[in-house]
């Protein structure tokens, strides 16, 4: 049986990559954006969005092999608010001092599917509270990121740069990082995947 990752994350990629798996990427064929739009006006919670998101990513490849295929998805959750990735350094600026100070849930979602069926899911929400950096050191953290704040929900990336942002982290670490690998290794080592 073959594995396939249906995500575009070079993050769950590196993840996969330096725990031995071999597998497959492929794109899912969706429109999140849509799809998102559709769960918020349904009024699904930020855990039901995730976990609906992480699926229909699975599905869509799915349909067409015969592989295990891994979806996943992040959804951040602060005082009620959802935030998407921010799509410009302003917006990004926008949700860190949104977060300064605060905890916030960063609630992800991997499900695994085979030939359109649902064989396997898991949503882990670890909780990180973001300390009450200064102006300055926003605008320093800002400037030395760059780009990279526009590649995660929350404008940080918790194993580079984005850690200096925080003062508690509870919680699984690959799941901040987009992947609840540990749950998903074990389900594949039942599957027969990985060597047990």
């Amino acid at each position: 049986m073959s594995l396939v990752l249906a995500s575009a994350s070079a993050a769950r990629r590196r993840m996969l990559e330096d725990a031995g798996l071999v597998f497959d990427v492929i794109a899912p064929v969706c429109d999140e954006e849509a799809a998102k739009r559709q769960y918020r006006a349904q009024g699904r919670s930020p855990h039901a969005q995730a976990e609906s998101l992480a699926e229909l990513k699975a599905r869509s490849v799915s349909q067409t092999s015969q592989a295990l295929v891994i979806g996943a998805d992040q959804m951040l959750a602060v005082d009620g608010v959802v935030l998407d990735k921010p799509k410009s350094a302003a917006e990004a600026r926008e949700h860190l001092l949104l977060l300064r100070g605060r905890t916030h849930e960063l609630i992800t979602a991997a499900v695994v599917a085979k030939e359109g069926a649902i064989v396997w899911r898991v949503t882990e929400a670890p909780r990180l509270r973001m300390r009450n950096f200064s102006d300055a050191f926003l605008q320093d953290y800002l400037d030395r990121a760059g780009d990279d704040v526009l590649r995660s929900v929350g404008a940080y990336q918790l194993e580079g740069l984005g850690a200096q942002l925080f003062e508690r982290v509870e919680g699984d670490y690959f799941s901040v990082l987009g992947l609840p690998l540990v749950p998903l290794l074990t389900f594949l080592r039942g599957q027969g995947e990985l060597s047990a």
